[in-house]
């Protein structure tokens, strides 16, 4: 049997997704920023493409420019925020513990720049606390970035309330969705958002393209400077096959959200119960609040690289963390944040279910997980000094 549960990796692309990249490719070849009617007609396909996304998400075209991907929106939106705030003598940024390192590394660099950065601890539900998010707020303030859903734990964080407090305070609030598009209602306006960071290949679209919100009134600052391609905002050649792909994608994602979430949190539901039942194991985040997709466990006395080696060989594709930071020694950053200590948070296994898994597949991931479990328990010389009393039990 092969099951990919790596979902949060990257998803497999839709076929209705890859009709219209190859159909785009044979007919809408045109360079849309030529003047000539293939190039124009090409144009068109593009602005087409920018109002369906900007409607998917309650947003203006005006408001959407296309990027790489989450990275690429991250980084722009991270930049505009701090260019924008220093120019007004603002430069502290409010981010959490646990954020995609997309993020994190960008604001290790603004740090270098003179920027502070202060940085929400998310707890051991990996989710952020409202009162903390605003007694951190300064005058200096000039930018809250905080994800809308993590990568590995899958915890979803309040992003309306955290948006209305980001605007009662003046403060530009940006959200890395990356994991969220698709699989969660987005309203950039009824969830006071002011940019927004997307990736098609998270919700069955092609790698290499994605999209940045930025609300009207934000001067936003070039990450790519070249040609005048996005209003001049994001030069380079537009992706128009990725572009057009991603909408697809995105359109069917936002049709099926609520089919496709009731039958995934049903069976993530039945997955944690099952693997609940190993000994001295814990779930990672918090149970409810977390995407529908997301089953993220720790199990004491293993390596999460053994695990997921095992699991493959049965025929499972699953990650011990994000795909960004796989092949790493040093344990998640995440399960850290939320308490997590190293040697727990190295035998770690994430499992991001997709809308067609059935119930036999998970029969088989939770009665394979036991299995693998049981024997890397074996020969575990960790294990062996914990049930031999040598050392105390962390998960209970």
């Amino acid at each position: 049997m092969q099951i990919y549960a790596d979902n949060a990796a990257t998803t497999k692309m839709s076929e209705a997704a890859i009709e219209a990249m190859t159909d785009c490719m044979r007919n809408w070849y045109g360079n849309p920023s030529s003047l000539y009617t293939i190039g124009q007609r090409a144009k068109e396909k593009l602005e087409e493409a920018r109002e369906e996304i900007a409607a998917l998400i309650n947003a203006e075209p005006r408001e959407i420019i296309f990027t790489s991907g989450g990275s690429e929106a991250d980084n722009q939106a991270l930049l505009t925020a701090a260019i924008n705030g220093k120019k007004k003598g603002k430069t502290h940024i409010i981010s959490s513990a646990f954020e995609h390192h997309a993020i994190l590394h960008t604001l290790n660099k603004l740090e270098q720049n003179g920027f502070e950065v202060t940085l929400l601890p998310v707890h051991e539900n990996g989710i952020v606390r409202l009162d903390e998010l605003e007694a951190a707020i300064r005058e200096d303030t000039c930018l809250v970035t905080i994800m809308t859903a993590n990568n590995e734990i899958g915890t979803i964080q309040p992003i309306a309330q955290i948006g209305e407090i980001c605007r009662k305070h003046g403060v530009v609030f940006h959200t890395d969705a990356v994991q969220a598009v698709g699989h969660l209602p987005i309203d950039v306006k009824a969830q006071n958002i002011d940019m927004l960071s997307a990736s098609a290949h998270k919700f069955h679209g092609p790698k290499g393209v994605g999209f940045l919100y930025f609300r009207k009134g934000i001067i936003l600052q070039n990450l790519i400077e070249g040609g005048a391609q996005e209003r001049g905002k994001r030069a380079g050649t537009e992706n128009l096959p990725g572009i057009t792909a991603m909408t697809v994608a995105l359109r069917k994602a936002v049709q099926s959200m609520d089919k496709n979430n009731a039958h995934m949190t049903e069976i993530r539901d039945y997955l944690i119960n099952g693997l609940s039942e190993i000994p001295h194991s814990a779930l990672n985040g918090d149970k409810n609040h977390r995407l529908a997709g997301n089953i993220n466990f720790s199990f004491e006395g293993i390596e999460g690289e053994s695990i997921l080696i095992l699991l493959d060989q049965k025929g499972i594709s699953a990650s011990s963390g994000s795909a960004c930071t796989s092949g790493a020694l040093d344990p998640s950053h995440v399960l850290l944040s939320i308490g997590r200590i190293h040697d727990v948070a190295h035998g770690s296994l994430r499992l991001s279910i997709g809308e067609d898994i059935t119930k036999k597949e998970a029969d088989y991931i939770i009665d394979s997980v036991k299995e693998v479990v049981a024997h890397l328990r074996s020969f575990s010389p960790v294990w062996r000094d914990l049930t031999e009393g040598k050392k105390e039990f962390i998960l209970k």
